[in-house]
């Protein structure tokens, strides 16, 4: 404990809170990103300092509903992870920042990264084509069905068709996840699975021609990749905790994903730049809001300020020749109007435009970066053998006689 002017125990190490709360060091630094507890640089300004107070306070909360023995076994909606940690700066997958990532690294390179995929590069699998023959009939019977809806129902029978789709190590996991990509993928593009990178697949066949568009497809991919326990990832770690295979966590993440208040937003945010770049976007942010709507695009309830990931994706937007009416006009609009920042889907609505993609690829972009992610928390989730059982706080009428 660090003890200031002779008060005891006004501070706590990050090793000594995390022990308190028996948790991850890593956990800790995810409590201060959400504000449950205050830290500050040290005196000697080597390292943070967090208030034992907040720790305290946070181990009272849980300590009730830890101390009940479960009706069934299980573990309970939150728990440690070692994948993605979200901080005002943005998402690190596994201590890396995202946004630095996007600068560089290619979506595959991450995609390993999140994986923890240290015994050769799974990228080098060969399993994909001869999946993609089995689902050939399937693809062609579902191919007026919405993107997101062709994507469930492939990983679902894709975890029939493939012989090694149970495989519990973290090599074969890694292997799905490449598998799942690429089928993926070839969904999207209307071509057989590639060993091509896949930002470079999605350029040549929704932008051919224009060279800006395989970078800030590759930006928009590894930003999305992973955002921690969203819903979709929640879905998916709930499915493979009964057992599934990783596959059938991938197709309950992708109906979960559809949803608006989701992925579905971003469809949303693109129809909504339509509006703005074809008509003043100050009267149009200024008609939303007096109607009491939210702006499409904007606002993140894990960011007090802009989304650090679609800020790094509306810089690079505008370096590359976007509209800057969108990249930076519409943004002071929205702020000196109605106070709120850009999300990443807004990002992926001016990429989107600027590139003058087929309509709904901004879902589709979210679906395919996201399964990265996705395969990342199922490996972790059946690794730990646990069913996630989570408990409902009863409001109901008080039980009474017959």
């Amino acid at each position: 404990m660090i003890n200031i002017n002779g008060n005891e125990a006004l501070y706590m190490t990050a090793q000594e809170a995390a022990a308190t709360l028996s948790v991850s060091p890593a956990t800790i630094y995810a409590y201060v990103s959400r504000g449950l507890i205050r830290s500050e640089a040290s005196a000697e300004g080597r390292a943070k300092r967090y208030r034992a107070e907040d720790v305290r306070q946070l181990k009272e909360r849980r300590a009730p509903a830890e101390a009940k023995a479960p009706v069934e076994t299980g573990t309970p909606f939150a728990f440690d992870s070692a994948i993605c940690l979200i901080t005002p700066e943005g998402p690190f997958y596994r201590g890396a920042s995202a946004a630095e990532l996007s600068q560089h690294a290619s979506f595959e390179h991450v995609a390993t990264l999140l994986w923890d995929a240290k015994d050769g590069d799974p990228f080098a699998e060969t399993g994909s084509a001869p999946l993609w023959h089995k689902l050939e009939g399937y693809v062609a019977a579902l191919a007026d069905r919405p993107f997101t809806d062709r994507a469930a129902a492939i990983m679902a029978l894709a975890s029939s068709l493939d012989p090694a789709a149970f495989n519990g190590t973290n090599a074969g996991g890694a292997a799905i996840g490449v598998r799942a990509i690429r089928l993926l993928t070839a969904l999207a593009t209307g071509r057989p699975p590639s060993r091509q990178p896949i930002h470079r697949q999605l350029a040549e066949a929704w932008a051919p021609g224009k060279r800006e568009a395989a970078d800030l497809l590759r930006r928009a991919l590894v930003l999305i990749a992973d955002h921690e326990l969203n819903a979709s990832t929640f879905a998916a770690r709930v499915a493979v905790s009964t057992g599934t295979s990783v596959y059938d966590a991938l197709s309950a993440a992708l109906t979960t994903l559809k949803g608006p208040r989701h992925g579905g937003a971003s469809t949303r945010a693109v129809r909504f730049i339509a509006r703005l770049a074809a008509s003043d976007a100050e009267t149009e942010i200024k008609d939303l809001r007096a109607m009491g709507e939210r702006l499409p695009g904007f606002g993140h309830m894990l960011y007090r300020a802009a989304d650090p990931r679609a800020v790094a994706l509306l810089k690079a937007l505008t370096a590359a020749g976007a509209d800057r009416r969108l990249t930076e006009g519409v943004v002071t609009a929205a702020y000196e109007i109605a106070g709120v920042d850009p999300n990443i889907d807004f990002a992926h609505g001016v990429m989107a435009h600027f590139l003058g993609l087929p309509p709904l690829a901004e879902l589709t972009i979210f679906a395919i970066g996201r399964t990265a992610g996705w395969t990342a928390h199922a490996m972790e989730q059946r690794a730990t053998g646990q069913l996630i059982r989570p408990r409902a706080r009863y409001v109901g009428p008080a039980p009474r006689g017959a």
